[in-house]
């Protein structure tokens, strides 16, 4: 009983560290340097962890921690457009990679059409 409460707080506190550490207030620089990557189309009409139908055809995105309904500007740090997007699921699981845009998103950003990552910034809108 002891070891799985141990357990337990080991793993809050892990929890509550990475939130602190990332920040969160509205308006402000989540991560300067991030990568990104974009949907399959195999994912259309699949449910998304918040419930939602996947639409590669609307500014969604998926991340590890941030809460679902934030929106965040991602912009490319190479020709720096940017694109807001709704977290509504979780990933992206490729090592390395920071939030996985919907197709139309990351179109909207990308430079050239046939790149499958971008290196982007994420910033907390609300």
């Amino acid at each position: 009983m002891k070891s799985k409460v141990l357990l337990l707080l080991l793993v809050l506190g892990s929890v509550l560290t990475s939130c602190s550490s990332s920040k969160s207030v509205s308006g402000k620089m989540y991560k300067k340097n991030a990568h990104a990557s974009y949907y399959a189309d195999k994912f259309n009409g699949r449910k998304t962890a918040n419930g939602e139908k996947f639409s590669n055809s609307k500014l969604t995105a998926a991340h590890r921690k941030l809460p679902f309904g934030t929106k965040v500007r991602v912009t490319n740090k190479v020709n720096s457009k940017s694109v807001i997007v709704e977290i509504n699921d979780r990933g992206p699981w490729v090592p390395g990679r920071d939030i996985d845009l919907s197709k139309k998103a990351f179109m909207d950003i990308a430079e050239n059409k046939n790149q499958g990552a971008l290196k982007v910034s994420i910033e907390i809108i609300k």
